[in-house]
């Protein structure tokens, strides 16, 4: 076991300088930046028109959408595609996969040891951007939003995006990296799980389960209600639970990890597809 743990550990150094510096993932860096960007400018320029048009509560709403729609069904999404689906797809891009391969080194713990890497980026990434963005949203507000986020609900809503945007990384990292490994272009298998992920209100209760958003939605402290039209066609299911959502997405991502893991056992390179 402690063998295994440093092989981990060594794939895992190894693949984070890799990961953080990959030219091929600069565009998420721009995924997880623009949300601080934008409620950057939203507290500048409340501050220069020194005027209360809105309150703290309507700012959380803001925030409340922006995680719902952005965070969860874009920002973090992609993001994901592009960190994990490259783990092992863009070393066979650049031909040099095989040097992994020809070690002493159980496929399964290559697996896991580049799944971490790529979580350790995601979680920098989103889970940082998400609480600077909430620090920022309100920041105009001055003492009043320091006493919303310590004496208030903000540290506990603060705390329950970065929990919630910290699982999609668990979720959303354990499916791409498994498409990343048995799809020739990631990108197609990323195209049915948005479509998947974003008919899930609509969906049958057992369906719903087999998604990474339904453990999600729920444990998000503010929610945003489906406009209408599309409301009369939501399927309404009982609220998850936190002691189930959140075992419940981890024991997903674990069984997408095995899988992962049983592919990469018998997985050939074949350079020139």
């Amino acid at each position: 076991m402690s063998m295994w743990m440093r092989q981990v550990g060594g794939v895992l150094r190894l693949e984070l300088k890799k990961t953080f510096l990959s030219r091929r993932g600069w565009w998420v860096y721009f995924l997880a930046l623009g949300p601080v960007v934008l409620t950057l400018l939203h507290w500048l320029i409340e501050i220069s028109r020194h005027s209360g048009r809105h309150s703290i509560g309507e700012d959380s709403l803001v925030f409340a959408g922006l995680f719902h729609f952005y965070y969860l069904r874009l920002g973090i999404f992609f993001g994901c595609v592009g960190i994990f689906s490259n783990l092992f797809r863009g070393e066979m891009l650049e031909k040099t996969l095989h040097y992994y391969y020809l070690t002493p080194l159980r496929r399964e713990l290559l697996v896991l040891g580049k799944y971490l890497s790529g979580l350790a980026v995601a979680l920098v990434l989103f889970v940082g951007s998400t609480a600077v963005s909430f620090l920022l949203i309100g920041r105009h507000f001055g003492a009043a939003y320091t006493d919303y986020i310590l004496h208030g609900p903000g540290l506990s809503q603060l705390g329950s995006y970065m929990l919630v945007a910290a699982l999609a990384c668990v979720g959303y990292g354990a499916v791409f990296l498994m498409s990343g490994l048995l799809f020739r272009n990631p990108m197609i298998p990323a195209a049915v799980v948005m479509v998947w992920e974003n008919l899930n209100p609509f969906l049958p209760t057992v369906l719903k389960k087999i998604s990474v958003i339904f453990y999600l939605k729920n444990l998000c402290p503010v929610e945003i209600p489906i406009p209408p039209p599309f409301n009369v066609m939501v399927i309404d299911a009982d609220p998850t639970p936190f002691w189930i959502a959140v075992p419940g997405l981890l024991a997903l991502s674990v069984i997408f990890l095995v899988y992962s893991g049983l592919s990469a056992r018998h997985a050939e390179i074949s350079y020139g597809e």
